[in-house]
């Protein structure tokens, strides 16, 4: 008799032991990243000198669901929906998307990668951003290039994308993107991508390729479907879009690191046809951007960071602007780490503008500068969840 009461209890545990193995093979995580800071700007057309509370000053303000569901067979269904926010204001960053950011579902295989469908980076982001000033680990939004002209921060994420992501085999990974245009017109107002990178011991490599078909071009302009150039004044361009009718992209780096220290080159490559922005008509012009950088861990909790941005441009067709505008923008960065998850920071940014009616425009500077000089100073504080 004792023997059967005892079957209802092993019965009820091992129950209770296969529901929390279940819930094991299935989570879904809150996350997020509050950014938000004091900024000074020396100079600001119209306006003059700027004292700014900001959000975003290097990592975009943001919190996301991530998803995953153990599938069996080494399958894996997962998701991701994230949010960007001004933290200072609360409104909604990414054109006041709800989940701007990033929104995409798909399968992630141990065998032969992930394959995702929604609204993402491109290869650029995924392969070549990480190796340069303009990486979440480092300068972010504060250290783009002019205009950010070749996409390494983000300005423009793709809607209706298809995305494949290999596994790491022996220090190699590798991918694409698909962006449809959702019209009739398949080849108009589409995007694809492809990148790859080496990682042995010290030495990271990486190398990507993005075109963009039919996204316009103009200031404040936007496209429907895969390309809004809207998002590039939500994510604090100062309301200048680059768009043309063939955006092609290329882009290389790499990071080697010597103890404490990491330093690096990328090169990028940006070329628009059919364009109408700085006055052109119908034109094209090209961006050239050399970056040199540098970061090292002083301490444990302090890091210190340095990059230097040469760009390179040509203008075929303006009547209103020089044919041949320079940019050179020095960073520097400074980061107190008060535990793993907080942060305070300090960056100073100076960019100086070679060309006729060219002026210095910093990204997230309140606006360009009156003259072909620049200065941003800007004190922060990063916490995550």
């Amino acid at each position: 008799m004792k023997s059967l009461k005892k079957i209802p209890v092993a019965v009820a545990i091992s129950a209770a032991l296969a529901a929390s193995a279940a819930h094991a093979q299935s989570s879904v995580t809150l996350y997020g990243l509050i950014d938000a800071g004091l900024m000074y700007t020396n100079n600001v057309k119209g306006q003059g000198a700027l004292f700014q509370a900001t959000s975003g000053n290097i990592n975009g303000s943001r919190f996301g669901l991530r998803g995953a569901e153990n599938l069996g067979g080494g399958l894996k269904a997962i998701f991701v929906l994230e949010n960007g926010f001004n933290v200072q204001n609360g409104k909604l960053g990414q054109d006041s998307r709800m989940f701007g950011r990033q929104a995409y579902v798909g399968l992630s295989s141990s065998q032969f990668g992930t394959v995702t469908v929604g609204r993402q980076y491109d290869s650029l982001v995924d392969f070549v951003a990480p190796l340069s000033g303009t990486a979440g680990t480092f300068g972010d939004t504060g250290f783009a290039h002019p205009f950010d002209n070749d996409n390494l921060n983000h300005s423009l994420r793709f809607s209706n994308a298809v995305k494949y992501m290999s596994n790491n085999y022996a220090g190699l990974n590798f991918g694409g993107m698909y962006a449809f245009s959702n019209s009739t017109s398949f080849a108009v107002n589409r995007a694809y991508s492809a990148g790859a990178s080496y990682s042995h011991g010290p030495l990271n490599v990486a190398a990507g390729y993005l075109q963009i078909n039919g996204s316009s071009g103009g200031t404040d302009n936007t496209a429907p479907g895969t390309v809004d150039l809207k998002e590039s004044t939500a994510n604090g361009t100062g309301g200048f879009a680059l768009g043309s009718n063939v955006q092609r992209t290329f882009g290389a780096g790499l990071n080697y690191s010597f103890g404490p220290a990491v330093v690096g080159f990328v090169y990028t490559n940006s070329h628009f046809q059919g364009t109408n922005s700085f006055g052109l008509n119908n034109g094209s012009m090209r961006f050239d951007n050399y970056e040199l950088n540098a970061k090292y861990a002083l301490t444990r909790a302090v890091s210190l960071g340095i990059t230097d941005t040469y760009t390179d441009a040509h203008l075929n067709g303006t009547t209103t602007y020089g044919a041949d505008p320079k940019w050179n923008q020095v960073n520097a960065q400074a980061v107190y780490s008060l535990s793993k998850r907080t942060d305070v920071y300090a960056e100073a940014m100076y960019q100086h503008a070679i060309g006729n009616q060219f002026v210095a425009f910093i990204n997230t500077a309140g606006g360009a500068s009156s003259t072909a000089n620049q200065v941003v100073a800007t004190v922060g504080m990063r916490t995550r969840f």
